[in-house]
């Protein structure tokens, strides 16, 4: 989840808000080649799930601030 001041800093600030979109949308790609592609085992596998739904989650807050 998004901290207090990230949402804050945001804001106030497009261009670190754009960064942190663009840098949350590259972490999600990253993490769904990782699961395409691996042979992890199933408690990993729940874990880069997890991580990938809390970051669509943040990328949604902030693109509500970004428009």
């Amino acid at each position: 989840m998004i901290d207090s001041l990230t949402l804050r800093i945001c804001k106030n600030d497009m261009e670190i808000c754009n960064q942190k979109i663009q840098n949350l949308e590259h972490a999600i790609k990253q993490a769904e080649i990782m699961i395409a592609e691996s042979q992890l085992n199933q408690d990993s596998l729940v874990f880069l799930k997890r991580k990938i739904a809390e970051s669509a989650q943040d990328l949604e807050v902030l693109y509500l601030l970004h428009s």
